[in-house]
Formats: C-alpha cells, sequence, structure tokens
C-alpha cells in the first residue's frame, strides 16, 4: 500500500469510529457568541477563553502597539540575535503573578513542559506523574525517558497514598520531580496540592505543577492553583500556557526559582533551538495579565457562571461530574452518543465538543462545557434550552 493510500485508510477508519475531527471555522474573535461559517452565530462553550480576554481592547491594543514598535518577529533565537525587552517584561509580570521568583516563555507550554524534563532529569533521576494528566506533561517525559533514561512512575489520579508509595520506592534516585496538572482539563477537578507539597518536603522531592487551566482561574485574583489553596510562592516550579485566560493567543512559560530560569535558557533545547513569541504576542500576554491584575472580579464572574450552568444542568436531570472549576464534564458513556449530542447542539446554536477515548477513557465518552466570565445569563439560558431539548431527544433527560 502506498504512503497516502495507507493514511486514507486510517482517516477511513477514524470516520468509522466516530473520532474523526472536523474544523469549524470562525469568522469573528473568539467570544462568548462568534460567526461561524455555515452556521451564524453561535454560543461558545468550549474555548479556553476562561475570562473573555481574547478580544478585550487593552488585549489587542497591546499586540497593535507591539507590533509597530517590535515589528513582526525575532527572526531568530534569542540568545543569537537578541532579546526584545518586551520578553522581559513579560516574563517578570509572569513570575510575580504566579508567586515566583523568575520565569521563562516558550513558544507554548508544550514547548515549556517539553523544555523542562529532558533538561532537568538524568539517568539518576526520576519523574513521578499523576495518571490523568495532559498529553503534553506525558509526552515531555517520554521524551526524557528516551533521551536521558531517566526514571519514571504514574501514580493513579489524585491518590495520595499511592504517590507516597512511588516516592517511597524512589528513595535512591538524587532527583525526585513530582509532576502534576494544576486542573485535570478532561474531567474538571483540582490536584490535591497541599497534601503533594507535604510529600514532596517529606520525602525530599521537587514539585512541578502544569497550571494551563487554573491560570487566571483558580485563586480569588485568578493566580492559580497556588493562589487557591494559599500557597503563593511554596510550588517549586509552574507552568502554565498564555493560550488560555491570558488573552488566548499562543505561548507559555516555566516559572520557578531564578537559577532554575538561569539553567533552562542555557540548557533547555526548545528555548534554545527556537524562535521566540512574536513581541504582538508577548505584549497582548503582558496585556492580559495586567488586565487580569486590575479586575479580580472577572474571576468571581467567571465562577458565578459555573455554579450557575452546572447548577441548572443538575436541575434539567443531567449529571455533569462535580467539582468547583468552569470544567463541566456531562458523562455520557459511547463516543458516538458524545459526538452524536455535541452535533445535535451546534445544530441549536451551541458549539461544544464532545470527547471520547481514546482522549478520554473507554466507556467515559463525555461533552465537556468550558463556562467564561464573559457569558452573559442570556447566553447561558440559550445553552441551556438547547441542552434541554437535545436531552430529551436522545432520552438522557
Amino acid at each position: 500500500m502506498s504512503f497516502v493510500g495507507q493514511l486514507e485508510t486510517e482517516l477511513a477508519q477514524f470516520k468509522r469510529e466516530g473520532v474523526y475531527k472536523r474544523l469549524n471555522y470562525l469568522d469573528s474573535p473568539q467570544a462568548a457568541r462568534v460567526k461561524m461559517e455555515g452556521r451564524g452565530e453561535v454560543v461558545i462553550l468550549s474555548s479556553n477563553n476562561y475570562l473573555g480576554l481574547c478580544n478585550a481592547p487593552d488585549v489587542v491594543q497591546g499586540g497593535k502597539d507591539a507590533l509597530e514598535r517590535w515589528g513582526a518577529g525575532t527572526g531568530s533565537v534569542r540568545f543569537i540575535c537578541g532579546t526584545f525587552t518586551v520578553h522581559r517584561e513579560l516574563e517578570a509580570a509572569l513570575a510575580q503573578f504566579v508567586g515566583c521568583d523568575a520565569a521563562l516563555s516558550y513558544v507554548s507550554c508544550w514547548n515549556a513542559n517539553e523544555g523542562l524534563c529532558p533538561t532537568l532529569l538524568g539517568e539518576q533521576d526520576i519523574v513521578i506523574s499523576d495518571q490523568l494528566n495532559h498529553a503534553s506533561i506525558i509526552d515531555a517525559i517520554r521524551l526524557a525517558k528516551t533521551i536521558t533514561r531517566c526514571q519514571t512512575a504514574v501514580y493513579k489520579h489524585s491518590d495520595m497514598a499511592d504517590l507516597e508509595e512511588k516516592l517511597k520506592a524512589a528513595k535512591s534516585a538524587r532527583l525526585r520531580l513530582v509532576f502534576t496538572d494544576g486542573i485535570f482539563s478532561m474531567e474538571g477537578d483540582i490536584a490535591k496540592l497541599p497534601d503533594i507539597v507535604a510529600l514532596a518536603r517529606k520525602y525530599d522531592a521537587v514539585v512541578a505543577v502544569d497550571d494551563s487551566h487554573a491560570t487566571g482561574v483558580l485563586g480569588r485574583s485568578g493566580r492559580g492553583s497556588a493562589e487557591h489553596y494559599g500557597m503563593l510562592g511554596q510550588v517549586d516550579i509552574i507552568t502554565s500556557t498564555l493560550g488560555k485566560a491570558l488573552g488566548g493567543a499562543a505561548g507559555g512559560f516555566t516559572a520557578g526559582p531564578a537559577v532554575l530560569a538561569d539553567y533552562l535558557t542555557q540548557r533547555s533545547r526548545p528555548q534554545l533551538f527556537s524562535n521566540a513569541l512574536p513581541p504582538t504576542v508577548a505584549a497582548s500576554a503582558l496585556a492580559a495579565v495586567r488586565h487580569v491584575e486590575r479586575h479580580p472580579e472577572l474571576v468571581t464572574k467567571l465562577h458565578e457562571n459555573a455554579r450557575y450552568f452546572r447548577e441548572q444542568l443538575v436541575a434539567l436531570g443531567f449529571k455533569p461530574l462535580p467539582g468547583e472549576t468552569p470544567i463541566v464534564p456531562v458523562i455520557l458513556g459511547e463516543t458516538a452518543k458524545a459526538i452524536q449530542m455535541s452535533e445535535l447542539l451546534l445544530g441549536e446554536g451551541v458549539f461544544v465538543t464532545g470527547f471520547g477515548y481514546p482522549v478520554v477513557p473507554q466507556g467515559h465518552a463525555r461533552v465537556r462545557c468550558q463556562l467564561s466570565a464573559a457569558h452573559t445569563r442570556a447566553d447561558l439560558d440559550f445553552a441551556l434550552r438547547a441542552f434541554k431539548k437535545v436531552g430529551s431527544k436522545l432520552g438522557l433527560i
């Protein structure tokens, strides 16, 4: 079979299994309501635009001003061609925002995670990962294992007894790195950070938290999972994204001790051999951080919307996973049913994505609703009416 033929066969299999992904094209800025090609105006319930900053005027203006001042990009990597001052300013603001000494930006949090594990870990070291960690953490660990032959272990999801067993078994390792998501993106639950940090201190381990779904979301002022637990400054390493609550453009970062940022600048290959963030993105992200600092009420509004939507789904007869984050998964079991429900909801003017295996475990297919501070009560009630209509049609309520 030819190369093209092989790909066509596999794509056909994806379609038969109901896991083929079709792109929906938007013709307006990301917001609570958007213009979708072929659909008209729809309510978005599948975006990570948690604070509604993707189209905030000051965030957009920050990017425009940067384009005029610094141009389109760096043209090369930072240590070769020079680093724009906006990158330094952004990194200082990010570090302060998440309660760390220093930060280093990357073109994505995926890059940040892949730049962390292979750089820090060697054959004498071990990384211990939560079972439900994001794919970027999983691949970063796989990469490190391949490149540096570090040791790896996985603990059951949020199971502190199992984590402790893994730490005990790793007592001979030079560096013990515990890596967890802050908010688990498919479940919407929050890592047991106080317990994880306590175990790490007990067994002389280092804690890394990917706070991509928690930055701008958790804590009174949106500073993430550490602030949520009153632990700002107590987490060793934080990786996160600029592509969700912080304006949604692109980019990521790693924050921690100043010596870590310096070491990653020297040795982290995704940092050394990739162009820096475009100055437009760096400046718009910086504007987003400043916006959140000035408007903590956005975080309050986000959680009010999430509570209302979750409570109303339950009142309709749905059974969303319990939680306190703006990620509200409705478990449907079969992948085909999740895909069907998402398509029917889109027909009613509500864009929410259905997920099945292998993104989530077998038998746990779902539609994952994601709330935003930009949603009005009218937006949420419109979506709830669509859920009621589609749920009745499918015999779910």
